[in-house]
């Protein structure tokens, strides 16, 4: 008798990620760990199960119909741990750690309230730097971990969330593209030493030629919510303006409101993601799958 439930979920997981590689990702194991997994499968039942395409996979008719069988045992599973954690307890508190940028301008509102919503508990957040978040997760102080820069721990789970863009603005209008050459004009507000997003700056800057040592820095500042009120409260120079580069969620409501004023660098983007991170022990959480399934589903 197949009494192992985690070969079944590595099986559905292949299937609804359309993928190995990808499965492997959710699920904190190696590719050819999955593989083996399905190979159990496909031995056990003595029949092929998935078809491995360039587009991905595809079910067999006995994959089709094992499939079919997976869902009812996980739904079974599901509802069994919830009214287990109901037994355990009632009222629980979801402890979700975010870096500053996530923390302070897109969780906040209508993503905490979905949170909450979804996984039926209140939701504590916690605003730290990256690393700590991490450590956090990793010591189980925290359930869950929303991260901008990719500090990866084989011990923990990492899934791509959001894409993000890195965006240079001012206080002061900008042209609707400004050019290399027109970056050594601004007084230039910066992240400090070890910021992960002054390190994307620095890395795409020193790519292209541009010594980021002959800018004019008036100033250097340890978050992003310190960083945006910097430039915010300069004083406005139409000659010389005071910028910044900041992600494009932090100033979404300022520029919309005229308060800040975003613009391109001819040539460049500065694209990073930011990931969802949880402890392999809470893979299978409900709470966290919860969580997890609300933030890919794209309503916040």
């Amino acid at each position: 008798m197949l009494k192992d439930f985690s070969k079944l979920e590595t099986f559905l997981i292949v299937v609804r990620e359309r993928g190995f590689s990808k499965a492997s990702a959710k699920l904190g194991v190696s590719q050819p760990a999955v593989t083996q997994q399905i190979k159990y499968l496909e031995n056990y039942l003595d029949t092929k199960l998935i078809e491995r395409k360039k587009s991905g996979i595809r079910l067999t008719s006995a994959g089709e119909e094992l499939y079919k069988i997976a869902l009812e045992l996980e739904s079974a599973v599901y509802t069994a741990e919830n009214k287990i954690l109901k037994i355990i307890n009632k009222d629980i508190t979801f402890n979700l750690g975010a870096s500053f940028t996530i923390g302070n301008y897109i969780i906040p509102g209508q993503c905490m309230l979905g949170i909450k919503e979804t996984i039926g508990n209140d939701v504590n957040l916690t605003i730290e730097v990256t690393r700590r978040i991490i450590q956090k997760v990793k010591d189980r102080s925290l359930d869950f971990g929303l991260i901008e820069a990719p500090i990866f721990d084989e011990e923990l789970i990492y899934r791509n969330w959001l894409e993000d863009e890195l965006v240079l603005f001012s206080n002061t209008p900008l042209p609707r593209v400004v050019h290399i050459e027109d970056l050594y004009n601004f007084d230039w507000v910066c992240r400090e030493d070890g910021s992960h997003t002054r390190k994307i700056v620095q890395e795409k800057f020193q790519s292209l030629g541009i010594s980021c040592k002959e800018f004019n820095v008036i100033s250097e500042v340890n978050s992003s919510t310190a960083l945006l009120n910097t430039v915010i409260r300069s004083k406005q120079n139409l000659e010389r303006p005071t910028v910044s580069i900041i992600s494009k969620y932090a100033i979404a409501d300022d520029v919309a409101n005229k308060k800040l004023y975003q613009t391109k660098i001819n040539g460049v983007t500065m694209d990073r993601i930011f990931y969802i991170v949880y402890s392999k022990h809470n893979k299978s959480n409900p709470y966290v799958v919860s969580a997890t399934d609300y933030l890919l589903s794209g309503k916040c």
